[in-house]
């Protein structure tokens, strides 16, 4: 048949470049390692392109858990749905913005971490370990600093740290679920502060409606101009803006 005679065609064709595979892999990509003169272990251009690419993939979730953009862009989006907005401002906007206040916010700690750990690495004076212990000091200090103390007791506990360990101490598996949680908690009382007027204008709004009978009439779509210019007299960006950064302890 026309199509087994092409399979067969096809794996004999495939055959030498099967057995031949170990043969290139193990030339191409060796894994070689070799000790350092100052004690370390030096590792092949192969070896260290795969742990640079491996560390490149936690990137997303080091921004995400590590720094302020957690509290940043659910407030925004919490303003956005007090508001009554669905799409205004979008999604790109408030991610934006959100990376945007978090590089200003965390400018100093990404200074320490470049002056520290970074610049004495490149001009190669330190190894990679140590400009790696170098780098997440600055880091903890910033998550300690915004870490509740019931959050981090409570990882503490459940990782079996001992009783009494100082946030700059324990391990990372413990600081940074504790930080998460502190800042998810942060942003929903930043929410609930910044919902209650917005409320308040949906129900003075939903009151007159039903008292003048017009029940057909949505409360939303009348009380969104209301809210829009409150905020906007209120110069609500900036006093958002303003007190979001300050919470973190900058400015």
């Amino acid at each position: 048949m026309p199509i087994a005679r092409t399979a067969s065609r096809i794996a004999a064709g495939l055959a030498p470049l099967l057995i031949a595979a170990p043969a290139l892999a193990q030339g191409v990509f060796s894994v070689n390692a070799s000790s350092a003169p100052g004690g370390g272990t030096t590792y092949s251009v192969p070896v260290q392109t795969l742990l640079i690419f491996t560390a490149l993939s936690f990137l997303p979730a080091v921004l995400l858990m590590m720094t302020s953009f957690t509290r940043i862009v659910i407030v925004l989006s919490l303003v956005r749905q007090a508001l009554g907005l669905q799409a205004t401002p979008p999604n790109q906007v408030i991610v934006g913005m959100s990376l945007f206040l978090t590089f200003f916010v965390m400018s100093p700690t990404l200074e320490r971490i470049h002056a520290d750990a970074y610049k004495p690495y490149s001009e190669q004076k330190i190894g990679f370990e140590d400009a790696l212990a170098r780098g997440s000091g600055p880091l903890r200090e910033f998550m300690a600093r915004q870490t509740r103390e019931a959050d981090l007791a409570l990882f503490s506990r459940i990782a079996k740290v001992e009783r009494g360990t100082p946030a700059a101490e324990v391990p990372f598996k413990v600081l940074v679920p504790a930080f998460v949680i502190s800042e998810l908690k942060t942003a929903f009382q930043i929410g609930f502060l910044v919902f209650v007027p917005f409320l308040m204008i949906d129900m003075v709004v939903a009151s007159l409606l039903m008292s003048m009978g017009m029940m057909m009439v949505s409360p939303v779509l009348v009380a969104l101009p209301f809210k829009l210019m409150l905020f906007v007299l209120a110069d609500g960006w900036n006093l958002l803006i303003g007190s979001l950064v300050a919470s973190f302890g900058t400015g």
